[in-house]
């Protein structure tokens, strides 16, 4: 979104805003720029105390994630800063790519998330970014970053599509029961609607005490599943459960601080 002529002036400026950011009670990641002659300048003025993260557009393989790795951690040593401080978030952009997910999604331990580039991707491939078309890359970016163990960001539709609050509030409702665990925005009008719909609704985080309850109950009695509301509750809707109120409670915590 910035403008090649303005992209030096725009990274004096990343220390004093994030800074600024921070203040609020928000977490700051810098998107960076490709080719990698623009990444470097970018992440130079990125790495600081108050930069959480580096969203590391057209993630190429592993290579290329090892490479902005090592140069971090050597900004991180020059500046004092404990070394891992600056976590990755992964975009996926090109089919070359994705067919690396799987070891892209585990490149280096600082990578805590990741997401289809929706617009660059349909693009890099000659299809529309419409939610049928991204469908299967971004319900196999969830299934790659379950398995690494991070985050799956984003929408099972297009996030440029907005004005319509009722259908993108259904449209994050729908993307949260595939599995994304939060995403990026593009309006201001959509925060408010990411943030409730991503976090567990009262009547869930209920829903989930009470079962994680009655498996007390009922391993008391020596029984290994049970009924509530006319469904049969085993092992993988308790732990199920025991995440949701995990998150929950982590959502909860982090709200309290700010």
């Amino acid at each position: 979104s910035v403008p090649p002529s303005e992209k030096a002036n725009a990274r004096t400026l990343i220390e004093k805003n994030a800074a600024r950011v921070r203040r609020g009670g928000a977490d700051v990641v810098v998107r960076i720029n490709q080719p990698l002659s623009l990444a470097v300048r970018d992440i130079e003025c990125a790495v600081c105390p108050d930069v959480n993260g580096i969203a590391v557009t057209k993630a190429s393989g592993v290579s290329h994630l090892q490479l902005l790795d090592e140069l971090v951690s050597e900004l991180e040593l020059k500046r004092g800063m404990t070394v891992g401080h600056t976590k990755f978030i992964t975009m996926i952009e090109t089919p070359e790519a994705f067919f690396k997910i799987r070891d892209i999604t585990t490149a280096t331990s600082r990578i805590i998330a990741c997401n289809i580039g929706g617009e660059d991707y349909a693009l890099n491939c000659n299809m529309q970014p419409t939610g049928d078309a991204l469908f299967y890359p971004k319900q196999h970016m969830i299934f790659a970053a379950s398995a690494a163990g991070i985050m799956p960001l984003g929408f099972v539709d297009s996030v440029a599509t907005f004005g319509d609050w009722d259908n993108f509030r259904k449209m994050v409702r729908r993307s949260r029961d595939f599995g994304f665990m939060g995403a990026g925005c593009i309006h201001p009008g959509q925060v408010t609607i990411v943030n409730e719909e991503y976090k567990p609704s009262t009547a869930e985080v209920e829903y989930a005490r009470k079962v994680i309850a009655m498996d007390k109950e009922a391993a008391a009695a020596g029984r290994g599943s049970f009924a509530l509301d006319g469904k049969m509750i085993d092992i993988p809707i308790i732990v199920r459960a025991e995440r949701l109120l995990k998150r929950y409670d982590a959502i909860v915590a982090r709200a309290a601080k700010t």
